[in-house]
């Protein structure tokens, strides 16, 4: 039996997408069957809650996720020790970053390198921490596993790992293995309700989505609802400028049931994004029946193929056209959804788990 520690220092149930990447890929992991045991490194915020779907022991580092010194202190030193302590085979950091030198082989997850793509989007220095973070991590691993094949163009041009170390390996939906909700096919759809989901980074895209909504007449203009935001919504002041307060509700973190309730609720989805490494709430939406509308970049095709529509990402008045006119056919609407769930089947996160202990695997027999 091979003892696999998985890096958690950065999961304190406010991440988005990276969290439910190793909820959805460790819950389904057999360790027995696959000849390997998991311990996880977990941030204190992660201690405390409930860790059920990891299939190992949860060691609790005394780290937290939320402060950014003591997280990139923990993720450049303290893993490397904790995996000599622990004697474990191998480390898995599933979030982008990893330790600066390790006597125990490395398999980092890398989602995007928007630092790299665009270091206008990420705050002042900590762009450059976190290029010299992630160039440092990828530099030390035995293998990269990276979510689409735009991520691993990038990593290969960015980070000038050889493409025989990166593992490509998408992820998935609702997978059809998984109990619906009960709120996922019962519930009409909300005539003329507009879903809007993602954190408040620059590169989602937020605000030409609210210029694109008031450049729809008010007679046909859709509700809108933004979710995942902590605290203070920069997105309020966007909204009250454009007089758009009686047609959007702006919401936080929501829970999963909470979330569920709103995909089925809602007419279609809009993802403006201008930058992504995959894409989940896309894939998310059409698992669930929800007609998309995302932005025409190169990842999005790779994620929801013919299944959406899409829409230039600087363009608000094709924007604002695009949902009018689809929220005005029902009939197209009733198309994308259905074609949007034949496309989410085609993802799973049984494959992805799968694919993942196969790199494992691999950078277990490589020396």
């Amino acid at each position: 039996m091979r003892r696999v520690l998985v890096d958690l220092l950065f999961f304190t149930g406010r991440k988005g997408g990276m969290e439910s990447y190793v909820r959805e890929v460790y819950g389904r992991i057999e360790p027995e069957a696959d000849g390997l045991e998991f311990v996880g490194l977990a941030s204190s915020e992660l201690a405390g809650m409930d860790t059920s779907w990891f299939p190992g022991e949860i060691v609790d580092s005394g780290i937290s996720g939320e402060d950014r010194i003591t997280w990139a202190r923990g993720e450049l030193f303290s893993v490397a020790q904790a995996a000599r302590r622990l004697r474990a085979d191998l480390v898995h950091c599933p979030a982008n970053l990893g330790p600066v030198w390790s006597r125990v082989p490395v398999v980092l997850t890398v989602h995007d390198l928007l630092p790299f793509r665009h270091p206008e989007y990420v705050p002042g220095a900590y762009s450059h921490v976190l290029r010299t973070m992630i160039r440092v991590a990828a530099r030390g691993a035995r293998r990269v596993l990276t979510v689409s094949v735009a991520s691993a163009d990038d990593i290969v041009r960015y980070l000038k790992v050889p493409v025989g170390r990166v593992d490509v390996v998408p992820l998935a939906g609702q997978d059809a293995d998984v109990p619906a909700s009960p709120h996922a096919e019962p519930l009409p759809r909300l005539p003329r309700h507009v879903l809007a989901v993602g954190n408040r980074m620059p590169h989602k895209n937020f605000p030409l989505l609210l210029q694109a909504l008031a450049l729809v007449p008010a007679e046909s203009r859709p509700h809108l609802t933004v979710t995942g935001s902590h605290g203070d919504d920069p997105l309020a002041p966007v909204v009250a400028g454009l007089g758009l307060e009686a047609w959007v509700s702006l919401r936080g973190w929501l829970s999963s049931e909470e979330l569920d309730r709103l995909y089925a609720e809602s007419s279609l989805i809009v993802f403006p994004t201008l930058f992504e490494g995959f894409g989940l709430p896309v894939l998310e939406a059409m698992s669930r029946g929800c007609p998309v509308v995302c932005s025409d970049i190169p990842v999005l095709h790779e994620v929801a193929g013919d299944a959406a529509v899409y829409v230039a990402p600087q363009d608000a008045a094709a924007l604002a056209a695009t949902m009018a006119g689809l929220l005005d056919d029902p009939a197209e609407l009733a198309r994308l959804s259905a074609q949007g769930r034949d496309r989410a089947r085609t993802f799973s996160w049984a494959r992805t788990a799968r694919h993942t202990v196969a790199s494992f695997q691999r950078a277990l027999a490589e020396r």
